[in-house]
């Protein structure tokens, strides 16, 4: 599941930094396996991760003797949230020509 649009008008590695981890919200993922689903330089993940860091978008924590990250929950976009807006949408285009 993507990043919600209010997040994406980020640089373009943010924006797959932030996807990455919002496909696994709970479990959260180390820069070794963001790199994996990240196609980018290790560097290039890391000066992500402290630009998301201090936007309060990812959160860093210890587990099991390893730093995983974790996105924030306001950024996941959930397939209801998606959906109203589709809906709202279309019922603005429905009621306009008069459906």
């Amino acid at each position: 599941m993507p990043a919600k649009r209010e997040f994406r008008d980020r640089p373009q590695t943010e924006v797959a930094v932030l996807d990455a981890l919002a496909e696994r919200p709970g479990d959260g993922m180390t820069v070794f396996e963001l790199r994996t689903g990240v196609d980018v330089s290790i560097d290039d993940i890391e000066a992500a991760l402290a630009s998301l860091t201090a936007a309060g978008l990812v959160h860093a924590e210890e587990a099991e003797g390893r730093t995983k990250f974790r996105v924030d929950e306001r950024v996941v976009a959930r397939p209801a949230d998606d959906a109203t807006d589709e809906s709202s949408v279309l019922d603005a285009i429905r009621r306009r020509i008069g459906l």
